[in-house]
């Protein structure tokens, strides 16, 4: 049996569908195929349930100093069974909100397993999907347009492989009953940050270790130190330049024990647990690439800034192509992909103009090139970093950590990078963006008005110190 649709999506997440909704607004018709649930890794095993956690983390980090704002509290506690269940009712609630767009915008959802065949008797070229229904049926979807956005899953690392009970990756740590009483994080990353923070909140005894010689490696330099000090302050114990050495990994009832390298020096670390956060893998396997011209680089599915593969009726998009492996770029991928594929001239957006967010506590938040990565260009630069403590609304949340730092060019005077560290900073970087995108100078982003008492208000007051102009710093 083989039906034909105007674009094929194989693979439900948030590049997917966001792909699927935009060709069947121009007009296409459209099917998606779609082995788990619609929603993907972002919002099954990502973004929307480990936000949720690190909410709850945060609520109770400040409900134990509620004192220092006049609140007396007798007790505090953790329910982690509560927490949980919070976690997976927002989970579900957008789950049926995606399914709702589903039957909005009439695409057609193929629950199975979908792999990509050569030319057949159903088209004379590869791009057909065949997918396996949960009961055993094979359909044949042939399509004018194929969008592959098959997702990622969580990196192994040799000889720590998980077990789901004492080492672990993100997913399974997202399903865990109880919280340890202590993690070994493995990963210094935007992922291993986050459980750091999320952990330490909830009163983990937590230890990362990072082969990098600092967190985040691809954030500011200035961002890392500052992050790094806050976790320690708050108990975190940080490994950085340090290298597990998986032949020491000893599992035993209960906890782990590992051996790391740090300088030519060996410390053995014990822990409950190990959490595992070294990066993503796509899934591309038996999808059927063999079956056609579509070429491979480093894991990942090549594409062009169209997002078309070496097959040109056949496209790419999200974690499956590498980069920056981030859901909304996925999303803005998916809208691009379904563009192109429909005739339109889609918006084509350099990795540097997509912001980069870590929920951790402090927050991270920023676009652009850092300091170092526009030095590197040869570029002449002139930057300018407040910190929050001056900032009334900082003051008045409690809230006083960390800074906003802009780079911009010191001859053409574009802003290059803005990079933020504090209390809810992912909420504003998209004013960063726009200015980016614009290719705003930090004196127009200075001229516009920003409300107070507010936390942009560091923005505004960051661009215009770039130039000696800051009037409140």
């Amino acid at each position: 049996m083989s039906q034909t649709f105007d674009t094929i999506v194989l693979g439900g997440g948030i590049g997917g569908y966001s792909a699927a909704i935009r060709a069947s607004q121009l007009g296409r018709t459209v099917a998606i195929v779609e082995q788990d649930k619609l929603g993907g890794t972002c919002l099954h095993r990502g973004c929307i349930p480990s936000k949720a956690l690190l909410r709850s983390a945060e609520l109770f980090a400040v409900m134990k100093e509620s004192e220092r704002f006049g609140i007396e509290t007798d007790s505090v506690r953790v329910d982690y069974k509560k927490v949980s269940t919070r976690k997976q009712a927002i989970v579900e609630q957008l789950y049926q909100g995606v399914q709702y767009l589903m039957k909005k915008n009439k695409i057609t959802v193929f629950h199975g397993k979908g792999r990509i065949i050569g030319p057949s008797i159903f088209s004379p070229r590869s791009g057909t999907v065949s997918v396996e229904q949960e009961d055993g049926e094979i359909l044949s979807l042939v399509p004018d347009k194929l969008i592959i956005a098959t997702g990622s899953r969580p990196r192994s690392l040799p000889g720590l492989e998980t077990d789901g009970i004492t080492v672990l990756n993100s997913d399974e740590a997202l399903r865990m009953e109880q919280l340890p009483e202590s993690a070994i994080i493995i990963g210094g990353g935007v992922i291993g940050v986050e459980w750091a923070s999320l952990l330490n909140d909830f009163g983990v005894q937590v230890t990362i270790v990072e082969f990098a010689q600092r967190l985040l490696p691809a954030e500011d330099e200035e961002v890392s130190r500052e992050l790094e000090r806050l976790l320690k302050k708050r108990g975190v114990t940080i490994r950085t330049g340090a290298a597990v050495q998986t032949d020491s990994v000893v599992r035993e009832s209960g906890s782990i024990r590992l051996t790391v390298k740090r300088r030519e020096e060996l410390e053995e670390l014990t822990a409950q647990v190990a959490l595992v956060c070294v990066g993503r893998q796509a899934n591309i396997e038996d999808i059927g690439l063999h079956a056609t011209d579509v070429k491979v680089e480093a894991g990942f599915i090549k594409v062009n800034t169209n997002m078309q593969t070496a097959e040109s009726h056949i496209y790419a998009v999200g974690d499956c192509i590498g980069g920056l492996q981030l859901a909304h770029a996925a999303a803005h991928e998916g809208i691009a992909a379904a563009e192109h594929g429909s005739g339109q001239t889609p918006h084509h957006t350099e990795a540097h103009q997509v912001p980069r967010c870590v929920y951790s506590r402090p927050e991270i938040a920023s676009i652009g090139f850092t300091e170092g990565q526009a030095k590197d260009q040869g570029r002449k630069v002139k930057t300018a970093k407040l910190s929050f403590q001056g900032l009334g609304k900082a003051q008045v949340l409690g809230e006083t950590d960390g800074f906003v730092k802009v780079v911009a060019d010191e001859e053409s005077g574009d802003i290059l990078g803005v990079h933020m560290i504090g209390a809810h900073v992912t909420d504003y970087i998209s004013e960063a963006a726009l200015a980016q995108l614009l290719q705003a100078t930090p004196w127009e982003v200075g001229q516009t008005i920003h409300p107070h008492p507010t936390l942009s208000e560091l923005l505004g007051e960051a661009m215009l110190a770039v130039d000696g102009k800051s009037i409140n710093f």
